[in-house]
């Protein structure tokens, strides 16, 4: 994990600039360019607002014991899980593909294959972070400051980032030497959004099924997320550092698995 951290921190400038290049190329050519990933996300927070919000007229209301501690527009808690989600599902569904796609890294120079996963992290990461700026200017516009805790928000997503990329360097490794993988992960990200708390609160679902989605490293993420942007209360210190706890593994594991299967990359591509 030390070789992982250290080769990481060396590769430090190369990782940013192609997930930069990767994220300035998904809108190059356009007439708007990089500044779509702005007005993507209001787009996509005007129709959730039409729909949820007007025609269904539905809330997220959150109950604190006997009283309701905040409610708020149901456009708005969605979006914010969207954003969320982007950042575990974009880099996995890319990777089965991921080392596939970048042969000429693994044949013809000596290049840290180990980055490319932190790559397609990092440009999901970019691209949640802008459309995290859209959601915070609505936010302000129509309740105001949001409360102090959402400075924590970092915080909350670390482990999420550590478990994506964990999985990450297990499926872009497994991609290589299964190339049906790529059909599977589509319907698991899937699933991994219906089973988790994205599109509905955990406390409408029956008391015996909600342990069962904690499996779920989407969850935990989601309302530890939620109750620092909305409700203003921090997690608990000991559930955090338990989450945190797995998700290093994940990542060790998922990294170790890497490191131990890209020797055999140059002879199965």
């Amino acid at each position: 994990m030390i070789s992982y951290l250290t080769s990481s921190w060396n590769h430090r400038f190369l990782i940013w600039r192609l997930a930069r290049r990767e994220v300035e190329a998904r809108f190059r050519g356009s007439l708007l360019g990089v500044f779509w990933a702005l007005v993507l996300p209001l787009m996509m927070l005007g129709v959730f607002s039409l729909v949820f919000g007007s025609v269904f007229g539905t809330r997220w209301v959150r109950p604190g014991g006997a009283m309701t501690i905040g409610e708020y527009g149901y456009p708005m808690v969605l979006f914010s899980g969207l954003i969320i989600f982007g950042i575990i599902s974009e880099p996995v569904t890319r990777a089965p593909g991921l080392v596939l796609e970048n042969i000429s890294y693994v044949k013809k120079v000596v290049f840290p294959l180990e980055i490319l996963p932190l790559v397609a992290l990092i440009s999901a990461i970019i691209t949640a972070a802008i459309a995290f700026v859209a959601f915070l200017a609505v936010f302000i516009f129509l309740y105001g400051l949001p409360p102090i805790t959402i400075l924590a928000l970092p915080l909350i997503l670390l482990p999420l980032v550590m478990t994506t990329i964990g999985i990450v360097y297990f499926f872009a490794s497994l991609g290589v030497f299964l190339r049906d993988l790529a059909q599977v992960v589509a319907p698991l990200i899937t699933a991994i959004m219906f089973l988790s708390p994205l599109l509905y609160p955990l406390e409408s679902l029956p008391e015996p099924y909600r342990p069962w989605l904690y499996l779920n490293p989407l969850t935990t993420c989601l309302i530890q997320a939620r109750d620092v942007i909305f409700w203003g209360k921090l997690p608990p210190l000991g559930e955090w550092a338990a989450y945190f706890l797995i998700s290093f593994l994940v990542m060790t594991a998922g990294g170790y698995w890497f490191t131990r299967t890209k020797k055999a990359f140059a002879d199965v591509v």
